[in-house]
């Protein structure tokens, strides 16, 4: 194997994502074909109801595909179990914790589980990732507090936190800027950067940060009515595709400034 496809760690091919039922399959996109590689920020952008979710829940294995392959690692997805699957890929999800009654060290360490034995008990290693995981988010002073103290901000790391502890070569996050302030929105959105610089992970993240994704993602994978493209920030706006996002009667996007306005 080259070295090119080595740096590949999840890649799709001709896929198609819905739903089926009894009488038909739904589909929501199709012929998707992106290749995220290690130590990219990918921001997957696009209209409310387009099918981001849909997208994401069909790479994690939540649901399954209509059509077409992904791949992971040179593996298919479905080729791995549920416990190999942990080993190679976290999810940060939005939905409300079952218990904030834990530590934030508790917490982080659910990031190990996919590791230790049956029982659960933690190895030196593990607790030494939990400790590195809680340093590369900022977090270290927290490790004893409980996660109801802490502010959607704080809890957002946290969970970034238990990713990371997850060692995995990808990282999926749905909308990881949910109910934060637009200085947490672009601390959250800068630390995925860096931690994708600086531990070569992939960092796949589904946002309506539209100008956030565009200044710090290395790529973007845009949904729109009519298809689904894979690119660099600069590439996507000469082609001029976020012109499609959205209906031009409210909103423009300007390619000089890279941002959306608002018509008057």
């Amino acid at each position: 194997m080259n070295y090119k496809a080595s740096n590949i760690v999840l890649k799709t091919k001709n896929l198609s994502v819905g739903y089926t039922s009894k009488k038909k399959a739904t589909v929501v996109a199709s012929n998707i074909n992106i290749e995220l590689k290690k130590g990219e920020l990918v921001g997957l952008i696009g209209a409310n109801g387009i099918g981001k979710s849909t997208l994401l829940r069909t790479l994690t294995n939540v649901q399954p595909k209509l059509k077409g392959s992904i791949s992971i690692n040179g593996n298919l997805l479905q080729d791995y179990s549920s416990l190999a699957l942990a080993k190679v890929m976290s999810i940060v999800l939005t939905e409300s914790l079952a218990s904030k009654n834990l530590t934030v060290f508790e917490l982080v360490a659910l990031g190990r589980q996919p590791y230790t034995n049956w029982v659960g008990n933690l190895t030196k290693n593990d607790i030494a990732l939990i400790n590195k995981a809680l340093e590369q988010t900022n977090i270290l002073e927290l490790k004893n507090k409980k996660c109801f103290e802490l502010s959607d901000g704080q809890l957002q790391k946290v969970m970034i936190s238990r990713a990371l502890a997850q060692s995995t070569d990808i990282i999926i996050l749905d909308e990881p800027t949910t109910h934060l302030d637009m200085y947490h929105k672009a601390y959250i959105l800068k630390l995925l950067q860096k931690l994708a610089k600086e531990t070569n992970k992939t960092i796949l993240f589904s946002t309506h940060e539209i100008d956030l994704a565009i200044q710090l993602s290395n790529k973007l994978v845009i949904m729109t009515n009519n298809q689904v493209v894979y690119d660099e920030p600069c590439s996507l706006i000469q082609k001029g595709t976020f012109d499609e996002l959205f209906p031009k009667d409210l909103i423009a996007f300007n390619n000089k400034t890279g941002s959306f306005r608002i018509k008057k």
